[in-house]
């Protein structure tokens, strides 16, 4: 049986977390805070991250609208004990990153826009 669009997308995500031992969970979600694909650990609640993501991602991108600061690119918070980054995946999603407080973010950063490319062509 062929894999799904999401099980493609876990899969890319998965691989993120394998690849980047700084990775802790990650998702992707729709402009309307839902879901679409993640690997996210237990206890951490799909929707409420599906809902922070998207209010996160229309508030960067009114920020850098507003302040003549061109496109969103990328959004991130830094918390003492790690980061959440947020990616737009195009008009249409956001990939949403838990990394740790140690977090090398340059190579995160790279890690993250080359699995972009790969879930904007399955978005």
């Amino acid at each position: 049986m062929p894999k799904t669009r999401s099980q493609h997308m876990v899969e890319l995500l998965l691989d993120l977390q394998s690849s980047s031992p700084d990775v802790e969970a990650s998702a992707v979600v729709n402009v309307d805070g839902l879901i679409i694909a993640s690997a996210l650990p237990n206890g951490v609640e799909e929707d409420q991250v599906g809902a922070m993501s998207a209010a996160m991602l229309s508030l960067g991108e009114r920020i850098a609208s507003e302040l003549e600061r061109g496109i969103l690119d990328q959004v991130y918070i830094k918390g003492e004990s790690g980061y959440v980054l947020l990616m737009a995946i195009g008009s249409e999603a956001v990939l949403t990153v838990l990394a740790r407080e140690n977090a090398k973010l340059g190579l995160l950063l790279l890690d993250m826009r080359r699995v972009l490319e790969s879930l904007a062509a399955l978005i």
